[in-house]
């Protein structure tokens, strides 16, 4: 499998990848690569969901909002160019840990077909499977007491109103046929335990 850094490996790197895959081989552990792509509005529950995908694939996340935050706090103004910046943030730290063969769990809205499409060029990329998490919220009453409620320490930028997460929702570009095939939809107004029954079926042990 070739190396999947835009920046040409040394040939060193390469077979360092290579062994390692082989080990994993050795040991039972399959050796391909995943990139799991949450979208979801804010608050639907992303992030809980994330943290349980990667604790069972041994997974690394990757979060946009922190990386946005982290520019905020540098003394970056919120603009749209912030928010661009930080998923290109986000795709270069996934690039990387897919190069150094982890399965990659990336938290972000992804609502739009750009940051989508940004998902599908890297897996194919890095060679990578690529799987859809959308999470939603179906209890409104429940999505809106979670959005008021969660302080996360983020600049208020990246805290929007429910007015703004209701326009999202009318933003959210629709799936498209060869998406769906990839796709799981978890509900975190429902028990998720049977829920995260199917992603565990897609996730590397």
């Amino acid at each position: 499998m070739p190396c999947c850094s835009r920046r040409q490996k040394s040939p060193l790197c390469c077979l360092l990848l290579a062994s390692l895959r082989t080990l994993g081989r050795l040991a039972g552990v399959s050796a391909s690569l995943s990139l799991i792509a949450l979208s979801g509005l804010p608050g639907a529950g992303k992030s809980t969901v994330a943290a349980v995908l990667a604790h069972d694939a041994a997974a690394v996340v990757v979060s946009v909002d922190p990386i946005e935050d982290a520019m905020h706090r540098a003394g970056l103004m919120p603009t749209h160019e912030t928010g661009l910046a930080a998923y290109l943030v986000a795709e270069v730290v996934a690039r990387e840990s897919l190069t150094l063969g982890h399965t990659v769990v990336v938290d972000a809205a992804n609502y739009v077909e750009q940051a989508r499409q940004m998902w599908r060029d890297l897996a194919q990329e890095c060679a990578a499977e690529l799987r859809w998490v959308e999470v939603v919220c179906s209890d409104e009453t429940l999505h809106r007491q979670r959005l008021a409620a969660r302080d996360r320490g983020f600049d208020a930028s990246l805290e929007p109103s429910w007015e703004c997460v209701w326009a999202r929702r009318a933003d959210t570009a629709p799936w498209s046929a060869a998406d769906q095939d990839l796709l799981v939809r978890i509900d975190t107004a429902r028990p998720l335990d049977a829920q995260l029954e199917q992603l565990t079926r897609f996730t590397p042990k």
